[in-house]
């Protein structure tokens, strides 16, 4: 699980659930998944996967079979306080 802030979001301004299952499954080469938040705003994110009958570390030419993959990423955006005090001032 990879997350930034708190990897907690309370109300997420932005979810996504998706889910796969597959009758097989065989890796070629062992995937490295990364998710990226970019941007320039403070935020809490997090992503998420839940697995079924496939190892937290696949191997490679091993076939899997009724496998299934659940994930969630979600991100909240945090409202920076310094900056509202700022726009109230103008």
């Amino acid at each position: 699980m990879k997350k930034e802030g708190t990897g907690k979001p309370r109300n997420p301004d932005i979810a996504i659930d998706a889910s796969v299952e597959m009758r097989e499954l065989r890796f070629e080469k062992v995937p490295d998944p990364e998710v990226n938040f970019r941007g320039n705003t403070r935020r809490n994110s997090v992503w998420r996967s839940k697995r079924a009958n496939l190892p937290d570390e696949v191997q490679e030419d091993v076939v899997y079979r009724d496998a299934g993959i659940r994930l969630r990423i979600a991100t909240e955006v945090v409202e920076n306080t310094s900056d509202s005090e700022n726009s109230s001032e103008h």
